[in-house]
């Protein structure tokens, strides 16, 4: 057998150097993160080995842990992956957490309304990617406003978003408090009827007490989609170009205004993707206050990805973990799944600023920093 040339050896020495270097602050800003939160429990009366214990055998300890961590990990997939986007494209989209709203209800609107405006029942085969594609293109649309108003006025997308937060927050409120309201005499909870059963994904397997779902799946190969849409198309070329330089993108002849704006409605997009998921394949109706943070954990998940959809993806799982595992170590050491957001909140803390980690740990700082976003003008 032939031995790899010394040039194909420098290549794969080389890139896997580099992933290295690219994984080092993520990993060992959650180490520090963690080792922070365990010096918290300590100085709180808790004990950090067991509670970690706990955490642990909550996210993975049985085949139904898995699953539930599985679950978790799915919004964040989705939520992340527009974070991200948005920042290929030099913008910061804060406003997942609406846009997510927003895809939810359209969804859930065509779950459970369809069929009676149109008056007759509809095949699965039909009415689920209806209520996908709608809830989907209502998030893209939810998005793009801001992505236009910034490229059209300059309006900065941070105060856009943020606002459209409120307003996507408050109209859902008000559509699940009113037309919308689940009308049976006993629901006393703002949410809507339920989603017909052509309207719902169908989960993977038939053990009712495992609850992932093949919206899962579908947040796998949409990061595989985005991956290659940023790195093997014009157009991905197109967004990240803008987000670097967007005065030398203009030079060379990319449409500026169409790439910001592309930029924030994919990042809608995948964002009502995360709302309409939960939808139809877990909760099969939308409720208040069901997603209340995944949008603004979505920012988490894409820096500690460092904006790469793969690193994304792990990120996701870490938090679903984090976030499934937290009643199994509150039950086992009475230490309050608050702690999670504590650490989450540390890990972000870590990784915006990573200059800490690299003090702390003695890493060189990179040649080429990356910008998230270009700043106000």
């Amino acid at each position: 057998m032939p031995e790899p040339s010394p040039t194909l050896s420098r290549r794969i020495l080389g890139a896997a150097r580099s992933a290295l270097n690219a994984l080092a602050v993520p990993a060992l800003a959650v180490f520090t993160a963690l080792v922070v939160g365990a010096i918290i429990m300590k100085v709180v009366g808790g004990d950090p080995l067991l509670a970690y214990l706990g955490l642990w055998q909550g996210a993975f300890g049985s085949v139904k842990a898995l699953s539930e961590t599985c679950v978790w990990a799915s919004p964040y997939i989705f939520a992340g992956l527009a974070v991200a986007l948005a920042f290929k494209g030099g913008l910061f989209n804060i406003g997942a957490e609406g846009q997510l709203q927003v895809g939810a209800v359209t969804a859930a609107w065509i779950g459970y309304a369809l069929p009676d405006v149109l008056h007759t029942s509809l095949p699965a085969v039909i009415h689920l990617p209806l209520a996908i594609l709608g809830g989907s293109l209502a998030g893209a649309i939810w998005g793009g406003i801001p992505g236009w108003l910034k490229a059209r006025t300059g309006a900065h997308e941070v105060i856009n978003t943020i606002m459209m937060n409120y307003i996507a927050v408050l109209m859902a409120g008000y559509l699940l408090n009113g037309p919308m309201r689940n009308p049976d005499p006993l629901n006393l909870s703002a949410r809507t009827p339920s989603i017909a059963l052509s309207a719902r994904v169908p989960r993977i397997f038939a053990n009712p007490d495992l609850r992932v779902h093949w919206g899962v799946v579908l947040a796998l190969v949409i990061a595989v989609a985005i991956w290659w849409l940023l790195y093997k198309t014009t157009i991905g070329f197109e967004i990240r170009t803008v987000g670097t330089n967007p005065d030398a993108a203009k030079y060379a002849g990319i449409s500026v205004t169409r790439a910001i704006v592309l930029s924030m409605a994919l990042s809608g997009l995948l964002a009502g993707l995360a709302g309409t998921i939960e939808v139809v394949g877990l909760n099969y109706r939308h409720e208040l206050g069901f997603s209340t943070g995944y949008g603004f954990d979505a920012i988490t998940v894409a820096l500690l990805g460092k904006t790469n959809p793969f690193g994304v993806v792990l990120a996701a799982f870490l938090l679903g973990a984090m976030r499934n595992g937290a009643t199994r170590m509150q039950f086992l050491t009475q230490v309050p799944t608050d702690i999670v957001s504590v650490i989450q909140a540390l890990i972000l803390l870590f990784v915006a600023a990573d200059a800490i980690v690299r003090f702390i740990f003695r890493l060189r700082a990179p040649k080429e920093k990356m910008v998230l976003t270009r700043g106000w003008s």
